[in-house]
């Protein structure tokens, strides 16, 4: 019996046109009314995804074309978030693979392709973006192909079909040259070359669990592709756990994804993708529901291990508690807790200190979304800087992760690049420079290096660098990296910043606080051009007398003061420093807030237990 269904992921590069390919495919299967209006980009579901512009989690939805069922998954583009795009590989059949007409395949199309590669899936590239003045698509085909030998692709892999076009203006051809008309190409390409599931409609009921959603009235929702049988509302199924337990239950509810919505459906057959919800508070991603108890639980896809660590911890300053709702230890390990229930790619673990959680991550990127998830819940939280996790190798040496970076950025800044690149341990791989003169890097380099790198690239090409990143492997420790060349200006009292002592701090340094903000003492209020920290006072008032007056002041004028986005903290904080993430703020601060036990925690460890305890 033939199957009128394809599964497919669309996998890229950030910024490379997923989102909007949806967009496309989702109109061309009548997911739009005639007078209904189309939402720009609307599988970005989440306000974060909006505001940032790119996919943080994998979603599914599906069209409905001259009969066939498309099942489509949008992945994210950013390799912090590549879990996300190893859990759904075993939910399709296929990729589309969309690569930019003008940039060619990036870092991050070579990660997810080879994941899809190791699965045996078979991809259609699509070359998206020709409508760009520097496009170049018959030259990013070849650079396709190379990609596609070095990932060691099968010969039905290599003879991919090509598609080439425009997602923002909606039209695909089979050929740069053809007529510019509509998507029909594209989905012909789909119906055509990628396979049926394999899925056995007379087996029993078998379905392995690649993404959990929520549900107001029914809890948590198991969602995968039935791999055999079917399934409808009032059926007994089972969990089959990975450590070998069992659970029954009925199937209160089952869902499946068409187009924008998500409905209640009577059920789902063999090769469909569906939404199970039947009552089980923990069910897990990678975890197997079968029709009966002696089925054997199937395989999961393997998930790269995290390779940066941060500690969260409770605001234990003095503006505690006034901007957030959830400020206790449980509150927000509770929190930690439900994430990891839909996030395989974090790991959290408990400390010796009571209210200090270790989160462990692909990335500082990851992690900070997860905070301004947080932030945005009403939590306040401490994070630290983001440290590498290390290993030993079997001699006892010290081990740290290692990252392919790829640099592209004008050709006056090349010098500056290495140099930055120099400071941080990194080596220089390959580098090429196009007609148009803008230069490739490509560079290996410590994850230790990369945090803060991003910032000091933006800084130097004025905006015009762009970096992406990719673990390659573990290698011996690199040796001291300088992370931050300044200094900062700690607030040595407690208040209201005010304009006049503002006034004389902004010859010190940097500021970081604007008249009228609250500020404490062991807040950092601005950057120091000198390497240590300067003791200054952010609240002192201008002392009257009857020669003085107090608005004379006001007319001068204070150089705006820096505010720091959530990332940009985080890699801009010492291993002494804190970011303090509240609903309305972002503080910058040290750990240890009083400046005398600062003083004592720096000379020795027996006095710093002390200071503690006081």
């Amino acid at each position: 019996m033939s199957l009128k269904i394809r599964n497919l992921a669309i996998i890229a590069h950030v910024d490379h046109g997923k989102t909007t390919l949806v967009d496309q495919l989702l109109q061309a299967g009548g997911t739009y009314r005639d007078n209904q209006a189309q939402q720009e980009r609307a599988m970005d579901s989440m306000d974060l995804e909006k505001e940032k512009g790119i996919t943080i989690k994998a979603k599914n939805t599906a069209i409905h074309w001259e009969g066939y069922t498309i099942n489509i998954v949008d992945t994210p583009g950013h390799a912090d978030f590549g879990a996300e795009v190893e859990r759904v590989m075993k939910m399709v059949d296929g990729v589309l693979l969309v690569v930019d007409a003008s940039g060619g395949p990036q870092a991050q199309t070579r990660f997810v392709l080879r994941k899809a590669m190791q699965e045996g899936l078979k991809p259609i590239v699509v070359v998206n973006k020709i409508d760009r003045p520097l496009a170049t698509p018959l030259k990013v085909h070849d650079q396709v192909l190379e990609l596609l030998l070095d990932l060691d692709a099968d010969e039905e892999q290599f003879n991919a079909p090509f598609c080439y076009g425009s997602a923002r203006d909606g039209y695909f051809m089979d050929h740069p040259d053809d007529e510019r008309k509509d998507c029909v190409p594209l989905l012909r390409k789909i119906i055509e070359h990628i396979p049926e599931p394999k899925a056995d409609p007379d087996a029993p009921f078998l379905m392995l669990v690649s993404n959990i959603e929520w549900d107001e009235y029914v809890g948590r929702v198991a969602v995968g592709k039935v791999l055999g049988g079917n399934v409808k509302k009032g059926d007994t199924i089972y969990l089959l756990r990975q450590d070998g337990t069992k659970v029954q239950s009925k199937v209160m509810k089952t869902f499946t994804y068409s187009g924008l919505a998500t409905a209640d459906s009577e059920g789902c057959g063999a090769g469909g993708i569906v939404g199970i919800a039947a009552g089980i508070e923990n069910i897990d991603i990678g975890e197997t529901i079968a029709g009966a108890a002696d089925q054997v639980p199937l395989p999961f896809v393997a998930i790269d291990p995290p390779t940066v660590s941060m500690q969260f911890s409770i605001n234990d300053g003095p503006l505690a508690g006034k901007e957030g709702k959830h400020v206790t230890s449980r509150a927000i390990r509770e929190r930690l807790m439900r994430e990891l229930k839909t996030n395989i790619s974090i790991t959290v673990e408990d400390t010796d200190l009571s209210g200090v959680f270790n989160v462990s991550a692909r990335g500082a990127m990851q992690i900070a979304v997860l905070v301004e998830q947080m932030r945005r819940e009403g939590f306040e939280v401490l994070v630290s800087r983001p440290v590498v996790i290390y290993r030993r190798d079997d001699n006892g040496k010290l081990l740290e992760p290692f990252e392919t970076l790829y640099v592209e950025a004008p050709g006056e800044y090349t010098q500056g690049i290495l140099k930055i690149l120099l400071n941080r341990k990194g080596m220089m791989e390959h580098m090429d420079t196009e007609a148009s003169g803008r230069v490739f890097i490509q560079a290996l380099i410590p994850t230790r290096g990369l945090i803060g790198f991003e910032t000091e690239l933006v800084n130097l090409t004025s905006g015009h660098g762009i970096m992406s990143h990719l673990f390659k492997e573990y290698g011996l420790h690199a040796g001291d990296i300088q992370n931050r060349t300044t200094g900062t200006l700690v607030s040595m009292d407690s208040g209201t910043a005010t304009p006049y002592s503002l006034q004389m701090l902004e010859e010190r340094g940097i500021l970081f606080a604007a008249p009228g903000d609250a500020v404490y003492e062991g807040m950092l209020v601005g950057e120091n051009p000198r390497v240590g920290d300067l003791p200054v006072n952010p609240v002192k008032e201008k002392h009257l007398d009857n020669m003085r007056s107090s608005g004379k002041d006001k007319t001068s004028k204070l150089t705006p003061a820096i505010r720091f986005s959530l990332e940009r903290a985080i890699e801009y904080i010492d291993a002494d420093e804190l970011v303090e993430a509240t609903p309305l703020n972002i503080r910058l601060r040290k750990r240890i807030l009083d400046a005398n036990a600062r003083k004592r925690a720096a000379k020795g460890p027996s006095v710093e237990d002390r200071s503690n305890r006081g």
